[in-house]
């Protein structure tokens, strides 16, 4: 069984679709060295809690209102550290995720990325 080669109208269309995939290569990289750059702020509790995180996943800052520090009820400070906390993460997944989608949806490959 004989392999056909392609003419150059074929080899062209490889080496350019290459090329965008390269392109498309160094967009993501620098978008996701500015993404790691961005910082969050994030509240919870009604604002008894907020805190800041970056593109990297780094807690910067964390505030608490001294209202809600009842030693009495520690659970509920905790639980509001942990929406804070989980709240921050999926803010910076989710702009990621729209900011690298842009990027590779203009290659114009279903399914592949």
């Amino acid at each position: 069984m004989k392999v056909r080669i392609p003419q150059q109208g074929g080899m062209g269309n490889m080496s350019e679709m290459l090329k965008k995939a390269q392109k498309m290569q160094e967009e993501m990289a620098a978008t996701q060295a500015a993404l790691e750059e961005k910082e969050y702020e994030i509240s919870a509790g009604g604002g008894a809690v907020t805190l800041k995180i970056n593109g990297k996943r780094e807690f910067l800052a964390l505030d608490i209102d001294p209202d809600v520090v009842d030693p009495d009820d520690v659970e509920m400070l905790s639980d509001i550290l942990i929406a804070a906390m989980n709240e921050a993460i999926k803010k910076v997944d989710s702009v990621s995720e729209e900011e690298m989608a842009k990027i590779s949806g203009q290659m114009g490959l279903p399914g592949m990325f």
